[in-house]
């Protein structure tokens, strides 16, 4: 038997074609009488709508922008070169993408930034969020105007998104802890944190998750109060150069967020006695500061998996279609002796020093 077409529904209903047309595509100007009619027939037919079809019929254009923060971080790099290239590769699907550049860790900005495409005919918003109240206003309008919203990398309030790409950050705090635990072989020890900001909801779970793991399964070693960063290298690297001084009992540090580059040099010139070290994102600073042997463990959340996910869920939010099945994105592990190859394009090339 073959599926039910639009026609079927028109008749069902008792309306002309055109009028399911826009009913089901929501083209507007038709009677509440008629909206009803139209889908009580898809409900008893079955209808599904095609909406590659009906795409095509209208001739539709994906309008998207993705908003990330701005500033010398290798892993948004990263990001926004991986969007670039999805985004050139689904042009010819009439997927347009606007890349808005955040300052990192800034309400303010994130705020006028959200608030901003409201005003500018988008379709769907892919976000590096906040854990901020003031971002509930902006989001609440984005979705009134019925633009799908998701987190990425770092999530927004949950009832202000309709989903979130990205990792379990609790899951990679604790996959932290378990391995410096571990290092630390049932000893003592005294262990400093380094995040960004509280404000990051990746960088605060994080933090949570390490907390966790330390405190219930290794009691033995003690947790400095976290030192914050704003994710720059040049204050990371000096703050690191004095505690190390300072510490001599120092016996393992973790990085939450980014600024590794700095991490890595302070401790590049303490020398072989160093601190256990583990850090996030596999970029090439931190490849090569693992095979250098200044830092143990990498914890990665393969941001190009993210990005193609994001476009993925956005089409499928505004087609109204449900999201497709994708298995849960779990933090990846590296150690040097399990990188992967690693095939630098111009960008990350021009990068590495």
């Amino acid at each position: 038997m073959s599926s039910p077409t639009l026609s079927d529904v028109a008749r069902a209903a008792g309306v002309s074609y055109a009028t399911a047309d826009r009913v089901i595509n929501k083209r507007g100007n038709v009677a509440d009488k008629s909206i009803a009619k139209v889908r009580d027939a898809v409900e008893t037919l079955g209808y599904v709508r095609n909406v590659a079809a009906a795409n095509l019929s209208r001739g539709r254009v994906y309008r998207l922008a993705f908003l990330v923060p701005k500033g010398a971080n290798a892993f948004f790099d990263i990001i926004r070169e991986q969007i670039q290239h999805a985004s050139d590769h689904l042009s010819a699907d009439r997927v347009h993408v606007k890349m808005v550049e955040v300052s990192a860790f800034a309400v303010d900005s994130l705020q006028y930034s959200i608030a901003a495409l409201a005003h500018q005919n988008l379709d769907g918003v892919a976000i590096v969020g906040l854990e901020n109240k003031r971002l509930e206003g902006p989001l609440d309008e984005l979705r009134a105007k019925g633009v799908a919203v998701v987190g990425l990398v770092s999530d927004l309030p949950e009832e202000f998104r309709s989903a979130y790409i990205g990792i379990d950050n609790i899951v990679a705090g604790r996959t932290a802890a378990r391995m410096v635990g571990m290092a630390h072989a049932g000893g003592a020890g005294h262990v400093q944190t380094f995040v960004g900001s509280m404000d990051a909801r990746d960088h605060a779970e994080r933090l949570q998750g390490f907390r966790q793991v330390i405190e219930s399964d290794f009691p033995k070693i003690a947790l400095l109060d976290p030192i914050m960063t704003k994710d720059e290298g040049a204050l990371l690297q000096a703050q690191t150069t004095q505690l190390m001084k300072e510490n001599a009992d120092l016996t393992a540090l973790y990085n939450v967020g980014a600024g590794n580059s700095g991490l890595i040099k302070a401790i590049a010139s303490f020398g072989p006695a160093r601190p256990f070290c583990v850090v996030h994102e596999l970029v090439p600073h931190s490849r090569q500061a693992l095979l250098d042997g200044h830092i143990d463990l990498v914890i990665d959340q393969r941001p190009d998996i993210e990005v193609n996910r994001a476009f993925t869920v956005l089409r499928a939010l505004i087609d109204e279609r449900e999201v497709p099945p994708m298995p849960d994105l779990m933090p990846t592990i590296y150690v040097r002796d399990n990188l992967p190859a690693y095939p630098l394009t111009e960008l990350m090339k021009a990068k590495v020093t």
